[in-house]
């Protein structure tokens, strides 16, 4: 790549000081000597008899002040026009990730290890359709599960599916000898048993997977108990029931929840949902500051194209690396737990995930800047957040189909390896990584290819306004 630095150089001036001075040579101060002298103000006039400075109003019929407002009206007019487009043609993408959210149902599973009425019931009832539950339930075999209940548990764990309802060994025999020999110590919710994973996603657990359970298993253990009770009505043991184990009759099966990984740190909210919003816009911050220091100190000029790359890359690369520790400690600052999966290797992996997650949202920030320039930033920043959090609060799982790119994001890929970190759900820090450092890598190319687009362009104005002074 050829050296333009000499042509950069001839036509900027040599420090922002000078240029400065430069600029506030060209304006001279005088006192006005006609009428207009009666007030007592000062007149500002341009050094080449330009028009008068802050002597106007708005709607003056001056021929400078004319143009300006002509230019401003235009510039403001194209910015609503944008702004409204940003309304229209981008927030969609986040109210269509609530907008009749669930869209799809999330699969769970029914296992039945009694093989007795109450297995049967269940299965038969959970599985029937209803209008208002979001799981898709599927009857597994026992069969596949050789290790029991435990087999099972481990599936949900590894996310093989969001929920699973198993009823228990034994059930029917146990429900079967209560009614026969009332037992005070009968407990209906020994038969079935719910297990789910809340720190998956804890929006789906407690506003989709618990409510659409509960209601169907409800229903179940309801219209069981109806039944049974009919089928007791005349039968001399019923009032040894009612006063030695009421619960047999009123509640002869009912259902425990076991919330495998629960959702127990509430400041945990801040780093994978909340807390990204404001690392964005950090980054966001240190974009602009980066680009206020190369203009500010006309640097992006002096130096080659080179040389102003591995400026960029590496002040974005320390600035990153520094405040990724500085927010990691602040969230252990309070209390949160990132040993559960790691041990004391938890913070390093909770800190590399924070550094890559700022790489990959600053750096794609920088290649738009020098493309677009500063006043149209804002607009593709408005882009990345709504691209990034609208898959980021429900199951992509239950968004239309759409929303499937969310599985490539930056916000979901930091999304799921904190929740493993913190919570000690499965372990796809691999595959999260990966994506990060894809997109950080994708970002630093998009980044370099379009300041050398910029540099093309300044090089040419550069060599214009050289000619134009020469003639």
């Amino acid at each position: 790549m050829p050296d333009n630095s000499k042509i950069e150089g001839a036509a900027a001036p040599h420090t922002a000081e000078q240029h400065e001075n430069q600029m506030g040579a060209k304006l001279s101060e005088r006192a006005s000597s006609n009428s207009n002298s009666a007030s007592g103000h000062l007149v500002y006039q341009n050094a080449d008899n330009g028009p008068a400075l802050y002597q106007h109003t708005f709607f003056s019929s001056d021929p400078a002040v004319t143009v300006a407002r002509r230019m401003y009206l235009k510039f403001l007019a194209v910015g609503m026009v944008a702004s409204t487009f940003v309304i229209f043609g981008i927030f969609p993408i986040l109210y269509g990730s609530f907008y009749k959210t669930p869209a799809r149902s999330l699969p769970g599973w029914i296992v039945d290890f009694d093989g007795g009425v109450v297995g049967q019931a269940v299965t038969t009832g959970l599985s029937a359709p209803n209008p208002l539950s979001f799981v898709t339930w599927s009857v597994m075999p026992a069969s596949q599960f050789p290790g029991g209940v435990d087999e099972v548990v481990n599936q949900v764990l590894d996310y093989k599916t969001w929920i699973a309802v198993t009823v228990n060994p034994g059930a029917s025999s146990r429900l079967t000898a209560a009614l026969a020999s009332p037992n005070a110590s009968y407990d209906g919710s020994q038969a079935i048993s719910v297990y789910g994973v809340e720190a998956r996603n804890q929006a789906a657990f407690d506003g989709i997977l618990l409510p659409s359970t509960q209601l169907g298993l409800t229903l179940v253990s309801t219209q069981f108990a109806t039944q049974s009770a009919r089928m007791m009505s005349n039968s001399s043991d019923v009032p040894q029931l009612l006063s030695t184990s009421p619960q047999t009759l009123v509640t002869p099966i009912y259902f425990k929840i076991f919330n495998l990984r629960p959702f127990d740190q509430p400041v945990a909210t801040v780093v994978v949902f909340v807390g990204l919003l404001f690392v964005l816009i950090l980054s966001f911050f240190i974009v602009l500051i980066g680009f206020a220091a190369r203009e500010k100190t006309n640097i992006r000029r002096l130096l080659t194209y080179r040389s102003l790359v591995q400026l960029r890359l590496a002040t974005s690369f320390f600035a990153y690396f520094i405040l990724s520790l500085f927010d990691s400690l602040l969230a252990l600052a309070f209390t949160l737990n990132v040993n559960k999966k790691f041990g004391h290797a938890g913070f390093m992996v909770f800190w590399m995930v924070n550094f890559l997650g700022m790489c990959t949202m600053g750096l794609a920030m920088e290649g738009p800047l020098s493309l677009l320039g500063p006043p149209s930033l804002p607009f593709f920043f408005l882009i990345w957040i709504m691209a990034n959090v609208a898959v980021c609060v429900s199951p992509i799982e239950v968004l239309p189909i759409i929303y499937r790119y969310g599985y490539g994001m930056p916000f979901y890929a930091i999304t799921v390896a904190c929740r493993t970190i913190i919570f000690d759900t499965k372990n796809t820090l691999g595959l999260q990584f990966g994506i990060l450092i894809a997109w950080t890598v994708f970002c630093a190319l998009t980044a370099v290819l379009f300041g050398y687009i910029r540099r093309r362009r300044d090089i040419k104005e550069t060599r214009r306004e050289a000619e134009a002074k020469v003639e």
